[in-house]
């Protein structure tokens, strides 16, 4: 039945000329692969609601190296975008570039894994605000910890640096893209659909409610930084902005109250 609600959902809003082949590809593989198994969260109240997270997205423990490694290439993306050399991450992280390519494979593949430890830790908070018994909260306390780490000026630096660096190097972009921005919106996704089932959000099509909502929550702060010019550089109003976001949105996808019983009562025959 859900499968079917999903492809109805799909036809009906359109998400098959929006997405391309390889985002339905993914999408429909990832349900496939998790739908059927439930992951518990150390956080009871996202189980039973983000159900189909991951679990290669969450955080793992690491060994000594590995988080010298990991340090070394989040410190080198800041600085240099992905013209960051397995040499730099070696001379950093202080191993040979040998141990590199054998512990990672490629260059990539430890950027795959950097950026999923990455999104663990960064989404995690995110995603443990997201409960159902308080959709507004849950929904402004994530949105407040989106713009918060997005301000963080070593965040902020590495997105523009891979961002002008993009076409250059579009495996690797690709890569910090789906593992990041794009994992992220998936999660949300799933939670939405998970609330939108439980009556509380508007049926619609959840991936283009999530990509909205973080769009909305985005605004053009990120833009604004970019040509520095002046933007929300205080916490009070990147809160003002949050909530004025989050109820927006909530407003626009309130759920359609149901018809009201009729009253008219069948006249007596009598």
């Amino acid at each position: 039945m859900l499968r079917f609600r999903r492809l109805f959902s799909s036809l009906r809003y359109g998400a098959g000329a929006c997405f391309s082949s390889a985002d339905r590809i993914g999408k429909a593989c990832y349900r496939k692969t998790h739908a059927a198994t439930p992951i518990r969260f150390h956080n009871p109240e996202l189980d039973g609601i983000v159900h189909r997270v991951n679990p290669a997205y969450l955080p793992v423990a690491l060994d000594a190296r590995d988080e010298r490694v990991f340090d070394a290439v989040r410190r080198l993306l800041a600085e240099q975008g992905m013209q960051m050399s397995m040499d730099a991450v070696a001379q950093h992280a202080g191993c040979s570039k040998q141990t590199l390519y054998s512990r990672y494979g490629s260059k990539q593949e430890l950027l795959r894994r950097v950026m999923q430890r990455h999104v663990g830790h960064a989404t995690g908070a995110m995603l443990r605000a997201l409960r159902s018994d308080d959709l507004r909260a849950s929904l402004l306390q994530f949105a407040t910890d989106f713009l918060e780490h997005f301000n963080q000026p070593h965040v902020g630096q590495a997105c523009r640096l891979i961002a002008a660096e993009a076409a250059q190097f579009p495996e690797e972009a690709r890569t910090l893209y789906r593992h990041g921005a794009g994992a992220l919106t998936l999660h949300l996704a799933e939670w939405i659909e998970t609330v939108c089932m439980q009556g509380q959000l508007r049926h619609d099509d959840p991936h283009f409610m999530a990509e909205l909502l973080l769009s909305m929550i985005a605004g053009q702060d990120f833009d604004k930084q970019r040509f520095h010019t002046p933007h929300r550089d205080d916490a009070l109003l990147r809160r003002r902005w949050a909530e004025f976001s989050v109820d927006s949105f909530l407003r626009a996808f309130a759920p359609q109250p149901s018809p009201a019983p009729s009253t008219n009562q069948p006249r007596s025959s009598s």
